[in-house]
């Protein structure tokens, strides 16, 4: 197993994220052979699942086509054998997230909790240590000196620098979990950047991102799109220097009118990724994303795991994060399908350019309560699920303009009934804040369905659910 100065020294990393772009692809590759190698020899050493998944493998492996499949499921059934720290297991990790007092706090003393909601049958709990934080980190502010360029750099600083960053708040969720974490630790990124919830009613957004006026917005797309139909009706006057979507879907579509509507001075970059590799990629100007390949691997494969001719989509895309050693991702089905370039992109870069179908995140619509329309961000509604205790599936399926039909599959020992009532308030608190009508919410008595791709969506429009 190889040594790196990674945990702590942000400025070899930094260093070394720019070295490789400019040594181009046989850099990139090397790095990536080297860290899987170390990768899978740190997981078989300490995860006594990857333990017995790789037995009979090579003893060094740099190729990841010679590594089984992984997925949520099969990882969260062995969760006690997964991580490389055997003091993690699955009852100590699911009372630290059911405690909201704990979100943000170093589980253990030395990690950071993330939760994601459950698109393939079950909700993942994941655990992030600092090395997987400080990469994150760094290509992340190596993204913004790329989309900003000197211009825009200067220009965001005349203007204070401010960062907006739209997170559901209340859960365990990677953006809100590391915004408390970075607060708790001070700094100077507690002077320039602001959390504002999507679970805000969007006027109040509106209002509030007016009087703070940012330089750089970054928030899931669901949400970005909101404000950019704020910003078409003139509601939302701020012009910001970046804006970047992530977490859902955004299509080239999408990109152009939001780009429109804030004006050609606003640029407009996205970012392809998931809680278990926040930084897999970054869109560029051409609007493909760019796979950061020095510290993660992306495999598009077909049904069979094949992998899927360049130029072609494929069924699903297989992730690995070559970060995170405490819960390995190798070979992670993400479920999402995924185009790789044939051909080098226009935009110079030297990593590999990807396009991504799924994910999109769609508007719901609701009759207010004084006859006006009002939409909501998914979002909005499946994160309060994410957040209370003893749900582990849900499916909230828009039936009527004013009726959620909502399904549930709850954790072993929860109480029916006491869940339904915490999920009920919930939406009920959201249905006052937002200024719906009457609001029916039904109490589905069959379980969350999958789709015939054997995915669960979680949130299903009216145009869907109807």
């Amino acid at each position: 197993m190889t040594q790196d100065n990674t945990p702590a020294d942000m400025s070899w990393l930094s260093q070394d994220i720019r070295r490789a772009r400019r040594q181009g692809t046989e850099g990139l590759a090397r790095r990536q052979r080297a860290r899987l190698a170390d990768a899978v020899a740190r997981a078989r050493a300490g995860s006594p699942y990857y333990r017995d998944l790789y037995r009979g493998l090579p003893r060094r492996v740099d190729n990841p086509a010679l590594l089984p499949v992984t997925d949520k499921r099969r990882l969260m059934e062995r969760f006690d054998d997964w991580s490389t720290d055997r003091e993690i297991t699955y009852d100590n990790i699911r009372a630290f997230v059911d405690d909201p007092e704990q979100i943000g706090q170093p589980f253990l003393g030395r990690y950071m909790v993330a939760t994601t909601s459950g698109t393939s049958g079950r909700r993942g709990l994941f655990v992030l240590d600092d090395r997987y934080l400080n990469v994150g980190a760094a290509l992340m502010s190596q993204a913004l000196t790329t989309w900003l360029g000197p211009s825009g750099i200067l220009r965001a600083a005349a203007r204070g620098g401010r960062f907006a960053q739209l997170v559901a708040v209340g859960g365990h969720y990677v953006g809100f979990a590391g915004n408390r974490r970075a607060a708790r630790e001070g700094g100077w990124r507690n002077k320039i950047l602001r959390v504002f919830s999507v679970h805000t009613p969007l006027p109040e957004l509106v209002a509030q991102l007016n009087a703070y006026r940012p330089a750089v917005i970054i928030g899931y797309t669901s949400t970005i799109m909101l404000l950019t139909a704020e910003r078409e009706a003139g509601r939302l006057t701020i012009d910001p220097v970046l804006l970047q979507p992530a977490g859902e879907t955004m299509t080239t579509a999408d990109v152009n009118r939001t780009a429109a509507a804030f004006g050609g001075r606003t640029a407009v970059r996205t970012a392809y990724g998931a809680t278990e590799c926040t930084y897999l990629s970054y869109s560029c100007a051409q609007g493909w994303y760019h796979v950061n390949s020095d510290w993660a691997v992306v495999e598009p494969v077909e049904a069979d795991y094949r992998p899927t001719p360049p130029g072609q989509y494929s069924h699903t895309v297989l992730v690995t994060n070559l970060a995170n050693r405490v819960q390995p991702f190798l070979r992670y089905d993400l479920g999402d399908s995924v185009l790789l370039k044939p051909t080098p992109c226009r935009c110079g870069s030297p990593l590999p350019a990807i396009r991504v179908q799924g994910r999109a995140g769609d508007i719901l619509t609701f009759p207010g309560a004084s006859g006006e329309e009002v939409r909501l961000s998914p979002l909005a509604l499946s994160t309060l699920f994410d957040r209370t205790p003893g749900v582990e599936l849900f499916q909230i399926v828009q039936t009527a303009p004013s009726v959620l039909r909502v399904r549930l599959r709850l954790t072993g020992g929860a109480l029916p009934d006491e869940v339904w009532g915490s999920v009920e308030t919930e939406l009920k608190v959201l249905s006052a804040d937002n200024n719906l009508g009457e609001l029916t919410i039904v109490r589905a008595p069959e379980p969350p369905q999958q789709s015939p791709g054997g995915k669960y969506r979680t949130v299903i429009p009216l145009s869907e659910g109807s």
